[in-house]
């Protein structure tokens, strides 16, 4: 019914949306129109139709009725007050169904539209049920009662289906109103769920963008396929830095490597980088050009979806000029003052040798010379980190190298200058095994990492050194039973000047330059170096290299 009434509207709008006055008329127009058919007929056809006074008066009855649903303002009448155009619309059926007589049959039938539009309204549905019942009755019975024929039980059920079939097509357009309703309802509760999903999409929207154009630092969205789907104005001041505008393609900004002049291929580029699924942190990049260079931060993380698959990634660029300014001036003081502690300690060394090889010391001398000389040579050593810390990594030499023996020699050499006499040393390193390595470098690594497990084993302990092939690589590991860390420590572990509670409330000597040294030589090597520790347990420290192949040059370094 409802899609009926709204073709009547041109389907401009949807029946429900119309005021109560237009819903009432196009309510009613079916029936009009029905009438102003049957009009046309008689006048055609059955002009004596016209002759009928009770069949004029139900024409005219029902003029007045529509005139009285444009007429009405039913807007401001109590809700279920139009019920009383249908259940008037009765009185003119009757008056034409028995004027019209045997002229035209059928008239009658005209009750289905009162009846309907009682059943579809969804308003006192028995009480409609039982009018629209009563009504085809009486259209059916009253002209019986009120004519000078005999009433009788002929007459009375003459037309006596009429009213059961007016009251089946009651109870199935309500059956079907009701459904209809109740998908109505559904629907709208949907909607208004579905609109109030939108508000607060649109809210959480809006207070994104604030938020990502409120922080000091770029931000970049990419989806699966590497299209950018959100950036911040931050971004675009760096873009706009690096020579870039609207639509700028990554590979065409003025991005540089570390010495601020060498182009970074298009491959190593964060976007890039990011839209082939790549996670990194702190990717340091020179963006634009002098004097307004500045040194860039580059992280990326992955988006992921319930399922674990990856939806895109999200890029930070934060400006560490400042920063990279401070540490490089940080380095080349630390390179300053190593350079000229150099020159004294070297003379100090010097003189302590040529002392030290005199004969016939006497003991208390001898004894004092010795501490001299075991506190200048790890005076040295610390000098000799610094240095290296400053001037960055030294260059290496990688060729086919003897692991298993450099190894042993440098297990060797850490238990002769072993002042712990509780420290154990146990050697797993499988023979024959031989890197692709600078063996001055390794050699340096090693050191480091015995040199640590010693001073973290105060209490003693076995100290293993375990190499073997694994995977294609040389995998050594150094494990020892000292204090080990906690997992808040172990994330800084191989950071610059990184040093544990515990060995600072010990008075652990050191400064923290070993393990980020050892990191950048086997980082050099092109392999990695982790460490897995537990507190009170001890800690394992495990490098891999690359192993020598057949082919390539098989005279081994030693050292």
């Amino acid at each position: 019914m409802d899609k009926v009434l709204s073709h009547l509207t041109l389907n401009t709008r949807q029946f429900h949306e119309l005021t109560l006055r237009m819903r009432v008329i196009l309510s009613q127009l079916p029936l009009s129109l029905t009438v102003l058919l049957i009009l046309a007929g008689g006048l055609l056809f059955h002009r004596d139709l016209f002759a009928s006074q009770a069949f004029l008066i139900g024409v005219g009855l029902q003029a007045v009725l529509l005139a009285l649903c444009v007429a009405v303002p039913w807007d401001r009448l109590p809700h279920a007050t139009f019920l009383v155009i249908p259940l008037l619309d009765f009185i003119p059926i009757g008056f034409m169904r028995y004027g019209a007589g045997t002229i035209i049959t059928g008239v009658g039938l005209l009750t289905v539209f009162p009846v309907i539009w009682l059943a579809a309204s969804g308003l006192f549905p028995r009480a409609a049920l039982t009018a629209g019942f009563l009504g085809a009755l009486g259209v059916v019975w009253v002209p019986v009662f009120v004519t000078a024929a005999e009433v009788n039980s002929q007459s009375l059920t003459q037309s006596f289906l009429l009213p059961f079939i007016m009251l089946a097509v009651g109870v199935t357009i309500r059956v079907m109103t009701a459904s209809m309703m109740a998908q109505q309802a559904m629907l709208e509760e949907k909607d208004r769920a579905l609109q109030v999903l939108l508000e607060e999409s649109a809210r959480r929207e809006r207070l994104l963008d604030t938020v990502v154009n409120s922080v000091d630092i770029g931000l970049m969205a990419l989806d699966e396929t590497g299209r950018t789907v959100l950036g911040n104005r931050k971004l675009e001041q760096l873009r706009m830095l690096a020579g870039g505008s609207d639509g700028t393609a990554e590979e065409d900004l003025r991005i540089y490597q570390q010495d601020g002049g060498t182009a970074v291929p298009a491959a190593r580029r964060p976007a890039r980088r990011a839209a082939e699924g790549h996670v990194f942190s702190d990717y340091l990049l020179w963006w634009g050009e002098q004097p307004g260079q500045r040194v860039l931060s580059t992280s990326s993380r992955l988006m992921t979806n319930q399922a674990g698959t990856r939806e895109g990634s999200v890029v930070t660029f934060n400006d560490v000029t400042e920063l990279v300014t401070a540490l490089n001036a940080k380095d080349e003081f630390v390179a300053t003052v190593s350079h000229e502690l150099r020159t004294p300690l070297t003379a100090i060394r010097g003189y302590l040798e040529l002392l030290t090889s005199m004969p016939d010391l006497e003991p208390a001398v001898a004894s004092g010379l010795e501490v001299v000389s075991r506190n200048s040579e790890r005076l040295h050593k610390l000098v000799v980190d610094l240095l290296s810390t400053a001037e960055g990594t030294p260059e290496i030499t990688p060729v086919p190298t003897d692991f298993s023996g450099l190894v042993g020699r440098r297990l060797a050499t850490a238990q002769e200058g072993n002042s712990n006499p509780l420290v154990r040393f146990e050697d797993r390193t499988e023979p024959g095994l031989v890197a692709l390595c600078d063996a001055s470098g390794i050699g340096q690594v090693l050191d480091n990492l015995l040199s640590n497990a010693i001073k973290y084993s105060p209490g003693g302990g076995r100290v293993t050194v375990r190499a073997a092939e694994v995977d294609g690589e040389v995998e050594c590991s150094v494990t020892d039973e000292g204090s080990g860390m906690s997992p808040e420590e172990l994330k800084g572990v191989f950071s610059k000047f990184f040093r544990t509670s515990g060995a600072r409330n010990a008075a652990i000597p050191g400064v923290g330059l070993g393990l980020a040294i050892s990191k950048a030589i086997v980082e050099r090597h092109g392999g990695t170096i982790t460490c897995r520790s537990v507190e009170g347990a001890g800690s394992t420290f495990t490098f891999r290299l690359p192993l020598a192949h057949v082919g390539q040059d098989q005279q081994l370094q030693a050292q």
